[in-house]
């Protein structure tokens, strides 16, 4: 048997906790660093800017340190979310639909309530109305960072409740991605993309186990999906829905599980690398006078009130009817104002918000900034609402 410890989803819940303190500390030096006085503080715009790579692309241009983040250790980050949502739909917390019904009721409200709040707030200016689905992601790494700061105050049964209604968060965010933000399809390199998905298909057929064929498959459709038009990173979740699994329900994870080798191999790279290096690279929004005249603009107050008021208002609001109508009942042992908590959590939405906001708004670089003060405001504003309320509430008798 592998050397790790008994339960993948407590070993994950770990890593992400470690990782969403280390997030916080790198977003920071971020900031700081962009706002530095004179030449100072272009130093992190030099760095991210860089030229390190060559042109796969003309659409893209030569391969800057932003896009192999975004576009490339971004793919490694939600091959990793694929491969969560896989363990979790077959193995996991979520394996059945009794387990299911509840975190995807919330995390549905909790997707829709942001959108429907930003875009109420932007009403008229149809040029903003493509950032609908930046408020409508949650940061998991963030919010299980600031649950763990609060420790035996929170019940095991509501940090498994954020956990699945991130990871079913997850599953909506990258579907958005794929669907709402691809544009200029080049159908011969997405004819190549698909013949490596048949590859990969008929290798989990064969029900070969050795994970180097897959990560070879990866690297071929990565490379397909950026030219085809579709951005790169959706080729990490198609990877993970054919690396095979072998299913262990209430016990330790198999040795010769495939999936269960590569989720624990990419954890700590990903918490502790990938994730803070995309909060390094975009985080660094300069707070000057100009940036900050236009916080109480339509688009940084649409993101902000999505993420804090969206999130709370769908997420303990679906809690809230699931369990009055019998559909599913609360986490055992969580009160109302703990699970009111965890929802404002939920509207920390840094990572992925940040991620869909340079896809809403491609080729504005100023209403991407606009878009990364709104996700600070309303990350900041919940991470604190959520910390406060949950360190004040007291658990269900």
């Amino acid at each position: 048997m592998l050397n790790r410890p008994p339960s993948a989803l407590r070993d994950f819940l770990k890593s992400e906790a470690g990782g969403g303190v280390l997030l916080m500390a790198v977003a920071a030096f971020a900031m700081l660093l962009a706002n530095l006085p004179g030449e100072a503080g272009h130093v992190h715009h030099a760095l991210v800017h860089a030229q390190i790579g060559p042109e796969f692309t003309p659409k893209l241009g030569p391969m800057t340190v932003h896009l192999w983040v975004n576009d490339g250790l971004m793919a490694i980050f939600f091959l990793l979310v694929g491969l969560e949502i896989k363990r979790e739909l077959v193995d996991g917390g979520l394996s059945s639909w009794e387990r299911r019904r509840l975190p995807f009721i919330a995390a549905a409200a909790g997707m829709l309530a942001p959108a429907c709040v930003y875009l109420l707030v932007v009403a008229g200016r149809p040029h903003l109305a493509s950032g609908w689905a930046i408020p409508a992601a949650t940061d998991i790494a963030f919010a299980i960072g600031v649950l763990a700061l609060l420790g035996r105050r929170v019940p095991a049964s509501l940090k498994l409740m954020l956990t699945a209604i991130a990871i079913v968060d997850d599953m909506g965010a990258v579907a958005i991605i794929a669907l709402a933000y691809t544009q200029d399809i080049d159908w011969t390199a997405l004819g190549c993309a698909a013949a490596v998905l048949l590859v990969m298909f008929g290798l989990n057929r064969l029900a070969v186990q050795r994970l180097i064929p897959y990560m070879l498959a990866f690297g071929a459709l990565w490379y397909f999906t950026l030219l085809s038009g579709v951005h790169a990173t959706v080729a990490g979740v198609l990877t993970a829905m054919f690396v095979p699994i072998k299913s262990t329900p209430g016990k330790p994870d198999a040795a010769d599980s495939s999936l269960h080798r590569l989720e624990h191999a990419l954890h700590p790279w990903s918490a502790y690398l990938i994730v803070p290096l995309f909060g390094f690279i975009n985080a660094g929004v300069t707070l000057d006078g100009a940036a900050l005249g236009t916080l109480l603009t339509p688009l940084p107050i649409g993101v902000a009130a999505g993420l804090f008021f969206g999130k709370q208002i769908g997420i303990f609001g679906g809690i809230w009817v699931a369990d009055r109508l019998g559909l599913s009942r609360r986490p055992a042992g969580a009160s109302w104002a703990q699970i009111y908590g965890m929802a404002l959590l939920c509207g920390i939405g840094f990572t992925m918000s940040l991620f869909i906001g340079m896809l809403a708004f491609p080729g504005s670089a100023a209403l991407v900034e606009q878009a990364k003060i709104g996700i600070i405001a309303g990350s900041l504003l919940s991470a604190v609402a959520g910390y406060i309320v949950l360190r004040r509430a007291e658990s269900r008798c």
